[in-house]
């Protein structure tokens, strides 16, 4: 970036010559940014002014213009590049030496224009052309060189540029840069702004990293200047600008996210129309309008295989959908700086589903404290259902193939900014000046931002009982508090501002002695400098806040406490260094500050006792606590913050270029699906093949979930499936069985017209044959007297969960959960499965857990229940499994794994062997697993043929995949089809 020349040289190393002729390929609906520049007159004009002009005039050979597609369809037609060039929302310089199609090269301010090019979608450069994997790009303004011949059909040379990097793109509301007008009003003049996080996060990153922000400024900027602003900007500081255009960003910034997010992330409802207002639907139209805006600048200059872009805070909490749409592979994480509010709280927004979707498009997602991450997950669970495994102390969602990573680190201050300010000698003066205006008195302070949220009403009334109740402290104890400009505006926060002015006036007035008044309220904008200084000669530091992010001042008030070496004044005293606070419980900073004095805000009674104490502590505990406090902060910098963030975010992103990855769904429902390469759709008709060659065959299918689904309320099979089922039974080659949880009187009613279908109910505790109106019990006869010990316990469970019932069957019990609330109702099924297993411990009977349920069923071995199906199943060569997870017992599992192990001592049979699984629960995956070990490790005879096989184009450990239920409809009704018609009367007659 930058002014930065730099040259692409050929593979030979030959000095890059003057081109014959430059083509811009420039779509008018995405300004560029940056200069072109040639070799040999170093001719730079903006991209933005190129892209405006018509026509071929517009600056002097060898640049001609083609703005318009039609244009530039037309030169390239004449100039023998071919057809089918498409200008897209992105711009690219090709080079061209007279009209010799072989000398041709490109080079982009951003990696979008080659993406088609990457998958060879482009027949410019002749049909025939090898398709190659593109290397990086140029990301800088430089020199357009010449190729060499031997690499006439190539878009880029294999030689990579010597200025390539890691390159991390930061995306915020801001930039970290300060822009004020120039004296003279012509112009800007712009500066680092130091006090910026952005800023000092880059202490944390790579030495070696380039660091690229997009973000808007804090000033309005006329349009007819935006493009010498964005060309400076991007020049000198790596900064590009985003410009919104009024309209969108009062909706966006004033409205959306003040009037919605931040109050609603600090926990505050909008109860009425004049209480928090109306959710707007235009101002979440503008949030999402400048998020796009956002994600175009990022656009203009990313390289998506190479960098990393990092999102921060609320404002741009939909910006993660707008780039995994548009590059499904990027690697991209977001931090949350401000609270992030417990469900209850959150489900109350309208578009609470579509920000929740749009963040998990992130990598990994940063807060500042557990409560805060916790509260994202059960969200997640309660409002997507999806649950949160820990690994290794890694925290990850499973969202399509993806895993989501949840960070936990709460910010820290820049160590080298605040230690600098400490040896300045304004600030020096400064604390003098302190020291003699409250000589002889303690002092405590508040340094907040003017916000409803920061409980400086709080404080103040905190002060006041502390002066009521402990009248030592009257003449001696001095509450000076600084507010910060405030950043929001609205009728509550003028409210908070005439009661804090009303209530330092009364504290002072009834207070107060010549000479002292114990409130010193300091309302303009601090200088670092200045704050240091407060800093050092405070005894006690108090925040109050009813909900805050994080809160820095702690941090930075424990530091300036400490001092630095060489400082006259340094931390007040040349003794031992001890320093006290007084947090809210409800600010993201309060759990790493052990030492700190907790307090309610809401109870100002308690908050003043704790300022009490804290100003009457020993010494000797004051430094214990101080010294703990400063190890923490000074070792937990921005800089750890940052370097902690980017490793983990680099962790979760290893294996994005390993998959297959598809984006699907609409607006704020598109996810990307990542799916192994070897995963693929079954073929139906090579199995209906497979079924035709077969002679024996084996179909075994679950009932719910399957040929029943879930959600029907009426259980009873349709006509269809008992007509498919029928079909399949009367070919002489099939033995067919159901194989459900379910009671033997309910299948045995609802499957009363499949004659010749094999029943195994209860999973397979009673068993009735083809063609047979008996049912055997499986095993031998079993004693019930546990079912005393067992209902009662699962009653008082029942009787506690609300939406939980009890299944009575004529082996087991089943206690379900699925209506009962997610957290709690899997917490109850913890519980009862330790509590029957304590109770049962002595019994015949096993206690297992399920999806949702609960099962104790009699302890029978698993060959007992299976060695009637393994009869027949030893003997097939075409054997189908068709379940769904929710409903199948552990025992079908430890069959086929077990049965799996057996086929290789057939070695004379041709197996096809076809498992097909309908749910996504991890026992799913595991069986799919036992599988595909047993494949690989060759314990499988090779005449067999395994196909485990999902439902739904998912992410899985299967090999194949069908679409949806209704596929696998359709694969049986294919199967029914090439069945053979049972014999008729007459055959068998003659046969006779």
């Amino acid at each position: 970036m930058g002014t930065t020349r730099c040259p692409i040289k050929g593979k030979k190393g030959k000095r890059p010559t003057t081109a014959r002729h430059v083509i811009i390929l420039m779509s008018p609906m995405i300004p560029s940014i940056g200069h072109v520049t040639t070799d040999s007159n170093l001719i730079r004009k903006p991209l933005r002014h190129v892209a405006a002009a018509e026509g071929d005039n517009y600056s002097p050979r060898p640049y001609s213009l083609y703005s318009d597609p039609a244009k530039l369809q037309s030169f390239l037609e004449e100039t023998n590049l071919g057809s089918g060039l498409l200008v897209r929302d992105l711009w690219c310089i090709i080079e061209v030496e007279g009209n010799n199609k072989k000398r041709l090269k490109m080079m982009s301010k951003s990696y979008t224009n080659l993406l088609d090019l990457a998958s060879g979608n482009f027949p410019a450069m002749g049909a025939n052309r090898e398709k190659k994997r593109l290397p990086r790009v140029m990301t800088v303004p430089g020199v357009i060189s010449e190729l060499d011949d031997d690499q006439a059909n190539s878009v880029s040379s294999d030689v990579q540029s010597t200025v390539i990097q890691d390159r991390v793109i930061i995306v915020a509301n801001q930039l970290p840069v300060k822009a004020k007008r120039r004296p003279d009003n012509r112009g800007w003049s712009f500066s680092w702004d130091e006090d910026s996080l952005l800023l000092q996060l880059k202490d944390g990153l790579p030495e070696d990293m380039e660091v690229i922000y997009v973000g808007s400024l804090q000033v309005d900027v006329d349009v007819n200047e935006q493009d010498d602003v964005s060309t400076v900007l991007l020049d000198r500081f790596k900064c590009v600008a985003a410009f919104l255009p009024p309209e969108i960003l009062a909706k966006f910034y004033h409205g959306f996210c003040k009037q919605h997010l931040w109050p609603l992330f600090h926990y505050m409802l909008p109860f009425s129309a004049t209480h928090g207002g109306r959710f707007d639907r235009s101002l979440w139209e503008a949030y999402v309008a400048a998020n796009k805006i956002f994600s175009q600048k990022v656009i203009e200059v990313i390289n998506p295989e190479d960098d990393y872009v990092w999102i921060h805070d609320y404002h741009l909490m939909v910006l993660p959908t707008f780039l995994r749409r548009r590059f499904t592979r990027l690697r991209m994480g977001f931090f949350l700086h401000s609270p992030f509010p417990s469900s209850e709280i959150y489900r109350t927004l309208p578009v609470r589903e579509e920000i929740l979707k749009a963040l998990l498009n992130s990598d990994l997602i940063g807060f500042h404290t557990f409560d805060y991450a916790r509260h994202f997950l059960s969200c997640c669970s309660r409002m997507l259902g999806l649950e949160y495994q820990s690994k290794r102390g890694y925290i990850g969602l499973e969202y399509y193939g993806r895993t989501v990573g949840i960070k936990i680190m709460p910010v820290g201050i820049h160590m080298g900014q605040i230690e600098s300010v400490l040896r300045l000698a304004d600030k020096e003066w400064r604390v003098g000046e302190l020291k003699q205006q409250f000589e002889g008195k303690t002092v405590l302070l508040g340094v907040d931002d003017m916000d409803i949220f920061k409980g400086v009403d709080l404080k103040l009334l905190a002060m006041e009982q502390l002066l009521k109740h402990h009248p030592k402290w009257q003449g001696r104890a001095v509450l000076v508090q600084i507010s910060n400009p405030a950043r929001g505006r609205g009728r509550e926060l003028e409210e908070i501002q005439a009661e804090i002015q009303s209530t330092c006036q009364r504290i002072n007035e009834t207070y107060g002695q010549p000479g002292y008044e114990p409130i010193v309220f300091i309302d303009r904008p601090v200088s670092l400098s200045e704050r240091a200084a407060y800093y050092t000669i405070a005894e006690c530091v108090v925040v109050t806040a009813v909900r805050d992010g994080m809160n820095l001042t702690p941090y930075e008030y424990v530091v300036c406490r400490q001092g630095v070496t060489g400082a006259e004044f340094s931390s007040g005293s040349s003794g031992p260094k001890k320093s006290m606070l007084v947090v809210s419980e409800f600010i993201g900073c309060s759990p790493s500050l052990s030492g700190a004095i907790r307090v309610n805000p809401w109870n100002t009674e308690a908050t003043a006792e704790a300022m009490n104490e804290a100003i009457s502590m020993a010494d000797a505990e004051k430094q214990m606590r101080h010294e703990k406090h400063y190890r923490y902060v000074s070792t937990h910098d921005v800089a750890y913050w940052a370097r902690s963030f980017f490793q983990d975010m680099e962790r979760t992103c290893k294996d994005h270029f390993r998959r297959r990855c598809w984006g699907i769904g609409l607006s704020f429902g598109f996810r990307v699906v990542a799916l192994d390469p070897n995963f693929r759709k079954l073929s139906i008709d090579a199995i209906v093949n497979a079924y035709v060659k077969s002679k024996n065959r084996a179909i075994l299918f679950d009932y719910d979930g399957t040929v029943m689904p879930q959600t029907s309320i009426n259980k009873a099979p349709s006509q269809e499936v008992i007509s498919i089922i029928n079909v399949l039974c009367d070919d002489v080659k099939n033995t067919v069985f159901v194989v459900s949880g379910r009671g033997r009187d309910s299948l045995g009613k609802w499957f009363s017209p499949c004659k010749k279908l094999g029943i195994a109910a209860e999973h397979g505790y009673y068993m009735r044959w083809p063609t047979d109106e008996g049912w055997e019990t499986c095993g031998q006869s079993v004693d019930f007297g546990w079912i005393q010990i067992a209902e009662p316990v699962m009653k008082l469970y029942t009787e506690a969960t609300d939406g939980s019932y009890i299944e009575t069957k004529e082996s087991a019990l089943v206690w379900h959960h699925r209506d009962a609330d997610p957290g709690f109702g899997s917490s109850q099924a913890k519980e009862m499965l330790d509590h029957l297993e304590s109770v049962l411990a002595n019994e015949p009977v096993a206690v297992k857990s399920g999806q949702f349920i609960v099962e104790v069923k009699p302890q029978v071995h698993i060959s007992q229940l299976w060695i009637p199906l393994s009869s027949f199943l030893y003997q097939s060569d075409f054997q189908l499994f068709i379940y769904h997870y929710s409903y199948i017992d552990i025992a079908i599992n430890l069959f086929l794994f077990e049965y799996l192990q057996q086929v290789e001592l057939l070695v004379n049979a041709t197996k096809l062997i076809l498992l097909l699984w309908l749910s996504g629960s991890q026992s799913d995956e595991d069986m799919f697993e036992i599988v595909g070990n047993a494949i690989s490790s060759g314990n499988l005879s090779s005449n067999s043929s395994v196909f485990a096989c999902t439902v739904g184009q998912k992410p899985s450990k299967a090999k194949y995949y069908l679409d949806d239920p209704t596929d696998v409809v359709i694969m049986l009704d294919a199967l029914a089809d090439a069945s053979d018609p049972p014999p008729s009367d007459d055959e068998g007659t003659d046969s006779s």
